[in-house]
C-alpha cells in the first residue's frame, strides 16, 4: 500500500481530467499504526454489532438513519434538522419544503437499499437504484437520478477553469465503476473488509459517477457495505456526523491521497471515524436504554393510562413525533381522553410542544431526541 499510485492528469483540451488507477488488485499492508487502528475498529464495531443480539434495534434504527439523513444532507448544504425529518410534509414550512424532501428520500434510500441486498450483490446497480430514489422529486431530479453521468463535472470553483478537482472523464464512468464492484465482491482479495470499504469509499468520491449526490450516496455505501459482509447485521454505523465535524480534514485527506499517493493517511482518517463513531454509538445505545427503563418505571405511576402511555412511548422510539390524531389512532380513545394523556406525558416531560400554537399542536420525545446530539 506504500507504493500506491493514484492516478494522473489527462488532458481534455482546456482542462484536465484526473485518471485514477484500478482498485481490485493485490493490496499489501505493513504499516503498524495503521494496523492498529484497524484492530480498535474491529474490536468497537463488534461492540457496537452486540446490541443486535440482545436488543429490540428496531426501535432505534429509524432515528439513526434520520440523523444519518440529516447529517448527510447537511454536508451538501441542506438545513433540515432532526426535529423537522420527522414531520408530516403539511407540517413543513415552505421553505424548509424541499430540504425536508431530500432528507426523506435518503431515509428512503437506505431503507430500500438495506432491503436490496437481499436481492442485489453490493454493486453498480444497487448503486444506481440508491442514487435515484436520492434524486427523485428533489433538486437533483434534473441531474440524471439513477444514471452514470454522460458529460464532465467538478468539485470546487464555479467552473472547470477554477476547479478544486475533476474526476475522470465521463466515457470511463462505467468501467472504473466496474473494478470497483469486482473489488467490492472479490473473496479472494484477503484485505481486511474495513480497509476495503475504505479504499472503495475514496474511489468512489474520486470517480464522482453521477451528476449530483455523489457524497450522499458514497456515504450511504459505507454502511451498506457492512451490512453486506455481515460486519454488521443491522444498519447503526453512520459516518456523516464525524464527516461533517471534520469536513476540511476529510476532503483534505481525500484530495491527499490523489496528490501524495498517500493512501494510507486517508484509511488512518477513515479507520479513526469508524473508531469515535461506534463508540459514540455503544453511548448513544446505552443511554436510550437507560432512558427506557427511567420513562417506563415513570409510566407505570399513572392509574388507568399506563398501557395506553406504553403503547405511544413505543411509537415515540421510532417517530419521536406526534400529535392528537396520532394518539388517538394508536389507543383507539376519544379526543378528549387521547390529549389528557398527553398532558401526563407533558407533566413527566416525555413530551413537549413544539409548534407554539393553540391547535394543530405537535409533540416531541426531546429526551429522546438530544441522545442522538
Amino acid at each position: 500500500m506504500d507504493q500506491f499510485q493514484a492516478g494522473k492528469y489527462i488532458s481534455q483540451g482546456y482542462y484536465s481530467s484526473f485518471q485514477p488507477e484500478n482498485i481490485n488488485r493485490v493490496w499489501q499492508v505493513n504499516d503498524l499504526e495503521l494496523l492498529n487502528l484497524l484492530s480498535k475498529a474491529d474490536r468497537y464495531i463488534g461492540r457496537l454489532d452486540m446490541y443486535s443480539n440482545y436488543v429490540n434495534i428496531d426501535l432505534f434504527i429509524h432515528m439513526h438513519i434520520a440523523k444519518e439523513a440529516t447529517l448527510s444532507s447537511k454536508i451538501e448544504g441542506t438545513q433540515t434538522n432532526v426535529e423537522e425529518s420527522f414531520l408530516r410534509q403539511g407540517e413543513v414550512a415552505n421553505e424548509k419544503r424541499d430540504d425536508w424532501e431530500e432528507v426523506q428520500n435518503y431515509v428512503n434510500a437506505m431503507n430500500q437499499a438495506v432491503a436490496l441486498l437481499k436481492e442485489l450483490p453490493f454493486s453498480s446497480r444497487l448503486i444506481r437504484k440508491a442514487h435515484k430514489t436520492l434524486l427523485t422529486g428533489v433538486r437533483g431530479e434534473t441531474k440524471q437520478p439513477g444514471e452514470f453521468r454522460k458529460s464532465q463535472n467538478w468539485i470546487g470553483g464555479a467552473t472547470l477553469n477554477d476547479a478544486t478537482f475533476i474526476p475522470p472523464v465521463h466515457t470511463s464512468v462505467a468501467d472504473f465503476m466496474s473494478d470497483l464492484e469486482h473489488f467490492a465482491n472479490n473473496e479472494f482479495n484477503q484485505l481486511p473488509d474495513l480497509l476495503k470499504i475504505g479504499i472503495i469509499h475514496y474511489q468512489f468520491e474520486t470517480i464522482h459517477p453521477f451528476l449530483d449526490g455523489n457524497g450522499r450516496v458514497g456515504r450511504l455505501l459505507i454502511t451498506l457495505y457492512l451490512v453486506n459482509k455481515n460486519i454488521l447485521k443491522r444498519p447503526v454505523l453512520y459516518l456523516s456526523d464525524f464527516f461533517e465535524r471534520n469536513r476540511i480534514l476529510y476532503y483534505d485527506n481525500l484530495m491527499h491521497a490523489r496528490t501524495s499517493n498517500d493512501l494510507i493517511q486517508w484509511l488512518k482518517f477513515f479507520l479513526t471515524g469508524i473508531i469515535e463513531t461506534a463508540q459514540k454509538g455503544v453511548s448513544t445505545l446505552d443511554a436510550i436504554l437507560k432512558l427506557k427503563q427511567e420513562v417506563e418505571i415513570e409510566i407505570k405511576t399513572l392509574k388507568g393510562r399506563a398501557d395506553d402511555a406504553l403503547i405511544i412511548l413505543n411509537f415515540l422510539y421510532t417517530h419521536p413525533i406526534i400529535d392528537v390524531n396520532k394518539v388517538e389512532e394508536l389507543i383507539g380513545k376519544s379526543n378528549v381522553t387521547s390529549y389528557k394523556l398527553i398532558a401526563d406525558l407533558e407533566k413527566m416531560g416525555i413530551l413537549e410542544e413544539i409548534t407554539n400554537s393553540q391547535r394543530n399542536r405537535i409533540f416531541a420525545f426531546r429526551k429522546y431526541i438530544y441522545l442522538f446530539d
